[in-house]
């Protein structure tokens, strides 16, 4: 099974691009600084996904390589943030496990809490790894 694998570090891009952009956005933070009632984002997490965003732009724009490159780096990354936020209620991505430790969290907020970054890193992983056969150094070009 292949997947257009440029199109979904495109659709990526669009997706981080749109989450930086949310503390932005009348009506979606509440009173209490957090986007949709749980994300509790700063300029520093939109600033990651900035980052991201533009990764995958440019990987989406340089080759099905460097595609697959940023999915199956960006999808691991992420995936494995979403699970130790779950176990912990911290993640790594954004120092929180360094700074604030374990977070006593019910486990229904740490599900919604994580459940971005275990959907985008799961199927960026699953994309990179397991779906995007052909990936070597002569595959660089299409897709």
């Amino acid at each position: 099974m292949t997947f257009p694998v440029r199109g979904v570090a495109v659709g990526y891009a669009l997706v981080l691009g749109a989450v930086a952009l949310l503390n932005q956005v009348p009506g979606i933070v509440d009173g209490e600084g957090r986007v949709f009632g749980i994300f509790a984002l700063d300029v520093y997490d939109d600033l990651l996904h900035a980052a991201s965003a533009l990764w995958a732009a440019v990987a989406a724009f340089v080759s099905r390589r460097a595609s697959v490159a940023f999915l199956r780096l960006f999808g691991t990354l992420y995936l494995l943030d979403g699970l130790l936020g779950l176990a912990t209620g911290s993640g790594y991505l954004d120092l929180g496990i360094l700074l604030y430790g374990i977070q006593p969290q019910p486990a229904v907020f740490r599900i919604l809490a994580n459940l971005p970054h275990l959907a985008l890193g799961g199927v960026a992983a699953f994309v990179g790894w397991r779906a995007a056969p052909g990936s070597g150094p002569d595959a660089g070009r299409g897709g």
